[in-house]
């Protein structure tokens, strides 16, 4: 770890680094075991009424890595998990990390035949495991692939065996991977993240990453298995022993029976916190989470904002938010990583000044699976840890307050040219976000002179929107029409989908149609459905 006096020769700031925290263990599903040792009778995980024992989860498991050795699967392989929100889904998820492999999930319900052929291809992947009402939609394996349904083992009488935990043919590190995850590809087609057991347990098994899991406490999985966040949901809740709640369809249903939820903003929007009185701890990221929101949570429950993509591990800062306090931050690195916020010359930015955030510590992922040319992008030695470790480039611009936390600013991407001025769009919506009423809002470039907003729910006054936009920020920043939905569409792993209402902006108007908006115009009914 960088020492004070060498943060101060670099010109960083003291906060730039987070506490450390050693860890218990090297690899995730180790502490899975040592919870499934100690209360083997207690309910790990509950789906549409049929629930699960550790002692139970962890012998299917074991039994199903030794399937997967007998196929051939060893450490350092990768092991497509094609199914969907179910305990099987757990089971398949534990066996590959006991065998030593990295698990590479999609949710079969969502993801297109063409994605999962792609991510088949690129992980090089010799087994499939999926469930038996699945098998029909995934691709055919190639000639030495397998696909196993994963349920249609568990279902086999099992053997006294499997009560010992399997061991792969060498000892794991920490070093080794642990999942695969393909990012959604909006700029082109996903690309797999390589992300080690190292780098879970340091988010999962330090506070405040920990978010307080532990037995007897319920946790809620609800977001999509292929989403980074989703493996906050189930490996921190396994790794500490509490009940994993899965969703059915309604995920308001599930929020409300749970003490833990982890979430984006906009999913997080969409519950009423009146009906979830039980929840203790909650934490939003993903997404810029607007003020209103996270006061609203914090009212009653420890309510965290947290940042970080997937190369960084889930989320690489958080706060805890205090609805008195004067700004909603990201906090702080989580321990055993920095935060780094530098100029285009890669020299560190000067507190309050903006720049860009990148990521270093324990973090920092391994790496785009079979893409050298990209990490050689987005990844870069670290100048101020040295030792050959690295940074990555995370995109996202910030600066340091004077108390030592982080603002989010928006993507680099986010920001665009209107009428020759540069305009943060993440800026525009927060203000709309303070619109009595709106609960989430998207702004969007449309040509180089033209800005357009969507707000939700629908009763939003689009008059109001507009004018307190105008009375906020410079004159180019206002949008050329606000437009109301009852609520704003979302991918598939529960963000603002921003592609879809750039098309249905679009399609429904042209730049002469927004020069001068009619006051009131929205969307058809059922667009954000």
């Amino acid at each position: 770890m960088i020492d004070a006096l060498n943060l101060r020769c670099h010109g960083l700031p003291r906060f730039s680094w987070g506490t450390f925290q050693p860890l218990p263990h090297s690899c995730i599903h180790h502490a899975f075991e040592q919870q499934a040792f100690a209360r083997p009778d207690s309910i790990a995980a509950e789906h549409l009424g049929e629930t699960i024992t550790y002692g139970e989860l962890n012998r299917q498991a074991n039994r199903l890595a030794t399937r997967l050795a007998s196929h051939g699967v060893r450490p350092g392989d990768d092991v497509a998990l094609f199914a969907r929100r179910s305990i099987p889904m757990l089971v398949g998820l534990l066996a590959a990390l006991k065998v030593g492999a990295a698990y590479v999930p999609q949710d079969v319900g969502v993801a297109p035949r063409s994605q999962l052929r792609h991510v088949i291809d690129t992980a090089s992947t010799t087994v499939i495991l999926t469930l038996s009402g699945l098998r029909e939609k995934i691709p055919a394996p190639h000639n030495n692939s397998t696909c196993i349904e994963i349920d249609t083992v568990m279902a086999e009488p099992l053997e006294e065996s499997h009560d010992v935990d399997f061991r792969p043919e060498r000892p794991l590190r920490g070093s080794d991977a642990c999942y695969v995850l393909f990012t959604s590809g909006t700029t082109g087609r996903p690309n797999g993240v390589v992300v080690t057991h190292g780098n879970v347990c340091n988010i999962l098994l330090t506070k405040p990453g920990n978010l307080d899991m532990r037995p007897g406490r319920r946790v809620g999985q609800i977001l999509n298995i292929a989403f980074d966040m989703a493996a906050w949901e189930i490996l921190g809740c396994l790794s500490h022993g509490a009940t994993l709640v899965i969703r059915g369809v309604d995920i308001a249903a599930a929020v409300e029976r749970v003490d833990v939820v982890i979430a984006t903003p906009t999913i997080l929007s969409t519950i009423d916190p009146a009906r979830c009185e039980r929840i203790k701890v909650a934490a939003v990221a993903g997404e810029p989470c607007p003020r209103t929101l996270a006061d609203r949570w914090a009212s009653f429950c420890t309510f965290y904002n947290a940042c970080g993509p997937t190369e960084t591990t889930i989320v690489n800062t958080m706060q805890r938010h205090d609805p008195t306090a004067e700004r909603l931050t990201i906090g702080r690195p989580t321990p055993n990583n920095s935060v780094y916020v530098l100029d285009e010359n890669l020299c560190p930015c000067e507190v309050g000044a903006v720049g860009e955030m990148w990521a270093g510590g324990d973090c920092v992922s391994a790496g785009y699976l079979k893409n050298p040319e990209l990490n050689a992008e987005r990844y870069a030695p670290d100048p101020f840890l040295g030792g050959g470790r690295l940074m990555f480039r995370t995109r996202d611009l910030g600066r340091w307050t004077p108390e030592g936390e982080l603002e989010h600013l928006g993507r680099t991407d986010d920001q665009v040219k209107i009428r020759g001025f540069r305009v943060e769009l993440d800026s525009v919506s927060a203000v709309l976000e303070t619109v009595p009423g709106c609960t989430r809002a998207a702004t969007l470039k449309l040509d180089s002179r033209t800005l357009v907003s969507f707000v939700a729910p629908g009763h939003v006054d689009p008059v109001r929107a507009r004018r307190a936009v105008e009375s906020a920020l410079p004159y180019y920043c206002t949008p050329a029409a606000v437009h109301p939905l009852p609520a704003l569409p979302r991918t598939s792993r529960g963000k603002i989908d921003k592609s879809l209402l750039l098309e249905l902006a679009r399609e429904l108007h042209t730049t002469k149609d927004l020069a001068s908006p009619r006051p009131g115009s929205t969307f058809p009914e059922g667009v954000a459905s």
